[in-house]
């Protein structure tokens, strides 16, 4: 998934201002863009969200054209098909936040995220991904880094984590986690579990013996290692 936006020419200027008109879609009109989005969650899900826009538009039964009125970028498309995903994320991080048990907080949110990091891939690649006009994204990846700062503070805190926990340990364990996803989705949950089961039983706070230094790592390091992947 390096997710990038699409190298290609971009829709024709007529496609582009039609898709932004607000005006209420006819019946068919509505099944083509319920279809598209469908046809798009499960492509970006197995294959990751660089498939091309062409095969998503002809796995819908649909011409790019209308696929393009509908949704004129690559993030436009990611954004809304993952839109509930991104809900269920912004929902988990809050609540955390708002647990009266710092470390079961933080501990829910590793353990939802990467549940979803080995199931669903499609959406994990759209988060963690860079696209220049999906605003939305960009803005809750760095309020996730900010809540996540507060969770391992409030855990430390209480003394229900280490002291020498850094943030950036957060990603490193994403890191790990997407080394286990691309078996089946029941392989890779039962990995997932297994693996965040293990990580986190080493960042309580009985587990002292001194770790090197944190390597600087921001969510931002999951695009690029995918990139390079």
């Amino acid at each position: 998934m390096p997710a990038q936006p699409s190298r290609k020419p971009g829709p024709p200027a007529e496609i582009a201002e039609t898709a932004a008109t607000d005006t209420p879609l006819r019946a068919d009109a509505q099944h083509n863009r319920d279809r598209i989005l469908e046809v798009a969650r499960e492509a970006f899900t197995t294959q990751g969200t660089d498939v091309p826009l062409t095969a998503i538009a002809r796995r819908a039964g649909v011409g790019p054209a209308t696929l393009y009125r509908r949704f004129p970028t690559r993030a436009s498309l990611v954004s809304e098909a993952f839109a509930e995903q991104l809900g269920i994320c912004v929902s988990v991080l809050d609540e955390a936040l708002t647990d009266p048990d710092p470390w079961r907080g933080l501990c829910t949110v590793i353990e939802q995220v990467c549940a979803m990091q080995a199931t669903d891939r499609g959406f994990t690649a759209a988060f963690f991904s860079e696209f220049p006009d999906a605003v939305d994204y960009n803005r809750e990846r760095t309020r996730a880094e900010e809540g996540l700062e507060r969770l391992v503070r409030r855990a430390k805190d209480a003394g229900q984590l280490r002291e020498d926990f850094d943030p950036a340990d957060i990603t490193l364990l994403l890191l790990a986690n997407s080394g286990v996803v691309g078996e089946s989705r029941q392989v890779s949950l039962a990995a997932s579990r297994r693996l965040v089961a293990y990580l986190l039983q080493s960042f309580r706070p009985e587990h002292t013996q001194p770790l090197p230094p944190p390597a600087p790592l921001g969510l931002h390091q999951l695009h690029k290692a995918r990139r390079a992947t």
